[in-house]
């Protein structure tokens, strides 16, 4: 498909008349999430007239803020989960060949200390690329203490005694949510950004039949009937369970992982640390990300779950306490550019007794005596199987007429091999060169947003215009990420990207100060 006319479908005014003219679906998913998204395309992809609804922007919540791996989980297989490592692992080869502009190999290194975890090491992690198979992106093997020290520049040498190497894959998880969604419209679907779904539809029988939902920059309401509706909300799940069963038990407990973002110099060169056990038993990892590093994560109950999660005083010293002890260099907190917090959709009852990081992160589906499909936990690696598993449920119920998915080997928009990624473009995969366009026709576009940023106004425009976006929020958090990787940066643009947003959305003045003044009240929360 032509790149310009893909991009154009992409618009929320269009998808919105499509609404509006449509009598019933067959799916209505909720959620605009990794498997929300995930629902929508597989749907998509068999043949279902299907709609997707979220009610504030894609990947506003946990699917914007992992650790930005896709991995088989090394973690997962010390506790013994080998199904699910397996299954995760033939996910990521799908998500490499299928979204090779946004999923990479990473090079990973587990310093070592002492002999026995040497050996530890290189066993399991070849047991890891076995279960890769065909799909494996690299061999894993043994490193002594000199090349550790050549490939982890700053790692710390009293006591080390070699290290382990393997390969992984690393990602940027907001920008594959905006390209699912591109593709599932490419694909003759529905999905809409700030659409908030506030009733569950029954028919005579008391038994699912669509949603109400509203648009919330509008207020305009909509009645929406579809013979299978799945709720795909991740920590919020238990709120649209309420509404198809008021009084029903909750299912999820939210568990919070925080990351510190900071500057490439604490981590330089192109491998990530991987320290495989901290000092409450966890994995801990620095990352390179967008020439950041990345480190994270940590695994907190929290009581309620919060569209803007916020990091615990007790997490951010865990992470800069446990980096200091690997780390020559290591970050002290005025060195954070960035810190960010999601959530973790975790089964309550398998909660009980356990601690959060031995608790599985396999996804369940739950069926309501009326007809609502649920579905919950899992990760962005098998966000994919996730969804291919709940559209089968809802055949299986006799809700949709039997069809194969056709996900597995769907290109997802964008989709380009990239092999130089020395300009920050290459996330845009094959619409880079349409952006590029943008900038040589329009040169005062070109300009950077700020002088200590790579990024540039003409990437504001192009998220309003064929990415959706809708708030200062969305562009700075979600299309060019720079919320995530330097928040005071992020603060200082804010009132430019509000007057290119505003330009191109048509807003006025007040808008413009509204928006500004929301993004740095939220902003706020990023900074130490």
């Amino acid at each position: 498909m032509d790149n310009k006319i893909a991009a154009n479908s992409f618009r929320r005014v269009d998808l919105i008349g499509r609404l509006a003219d449509s009598e019933a679906w067959d799916l209505i998913v909720i959620g605009g999430g990794a498997t929300g998204l995930g629902v929508a395309l597989d749907g998509i992809s068999r043949g279902y007239k299907t709609l997707l609804l979220e009610k504030a922007d894609y990947a506003k919540g946990t699917s914007s803020r992992s650790t930005k791996l896709v991995h088989g989980g090394v973690r997962y297989l010390a506790q013994g989960d080998v199904r699910l490592v397996r299954e995760a692992l033939h996910e990521r080869g799908l998500l490499l060949l299928n979204a090779p502009h946004l999923v990479r190999t990473q090079t990973f290194v587990i310093p070592a200390y002492n002999w026995w975890e040497v050996v530890k090491y290189a066993i399991g992690l070849k047991l890891y690329d076995l279960l890769a198979g065909k799909r494996a992106m690299g061999a894993s093997g043994y490193m002594g203490k000199k090349q550790v020290v050549n490939q982890l520049i700053n790692v710390q040498q009293e006591e080390l005694r070699g290290g382990v190497v393997y390969c992984d894959g690393q990602f940027d998880d907001a920008r594959l949510a905006i390209n699912l969604a591109q593709t599932a419209v490419e694909s003759g679907g529905i999905v809409l950004n700030y659409i908030e779904v506030r009733e569950i539809l029954k028919d005579a029988q008391g038994a699912v039949a669509g949603v109400v939902a509203v648009d919330v920059e509008t207020g305009v309401g909509y009645e929406l009937r579809a013979k299978a509706v799945i709720n795909a909300t991740g920590v919020f799940v238990d709120d649209v369970r309420q509404m198809d069963d008021p009084g029903s038990a909750p299912i999820v407990r939210p568990s919070q992982g925080i990351h510190l973002v900071v500057d490439k110099t604490f981590l330089p060169g192109k491998n990530a640390l991987v320290i495989p056990k901290t000092t409450d038993g966890r994995v801990l990892f620095a990352v390179p990300w967008h020439n950041r590093v990345v480190l994270g994560t940590t695994d907190t109950l929290v009581a309620q779950p919060s569209p803007e999660p916020q990091a615990l005083e007790e997490e951010v010293d865990f992470i800069l306490d446990t980096a200091a002890k690997y780390l020559v260099k290591a970050p002290k907190r005025k060195d954070v550019l960035s810190v960010f917090a999601g959530l973790r959709p975790l089964a309550v009852s398998s909660g009980r007794g356990r601690a959060t990081k031995d608790i599985s992160r396999r996804h369940q589906i739950l069926v309501s005596k009326a007809g609502l499909i649920t579905i919950t936990g899992g990760k962005w690696t098998t966000y994919r199987r996730m969804a291919e598993d709940v559209v089968d449920r809802a055949i299986a119920l006799g809700k949709l007429p039997a069809s194969q998915s056709q996900t597995a080997h769907l290109a997802i928009h964008g989709a380009q091999l990239i092999t130089d990624t020395s300009s920050h473009l290459y996330v845009y995969g094959s619409d880079r060169p349409a952006l590029e366009q943008l900038m040589a026709d329009h040169p005062d576009l070109g300009e950077k947003l700020d002088d200590a940023l790579e990024f540039t106004k003409a990437e504001v425009v192009w998220a309003a215009r064929f990415e959706m976006a809708r708030t200062v929020e969305d562009v700075l958090a979600r299309r060019v990420r720079v919320l995530f990787l330097d928040a005071a940066a992020a603060i200082r643009i804010a009132p430019l990207v509000a007057k290119l947003l505003a330009q191109e959305l048509g807003r006025d003045a007040k808008w413009e100060e509204a928006q500004i003044a929301a993004f740095r009240q939220l902003a706020q929360h990023y900074l130490l």
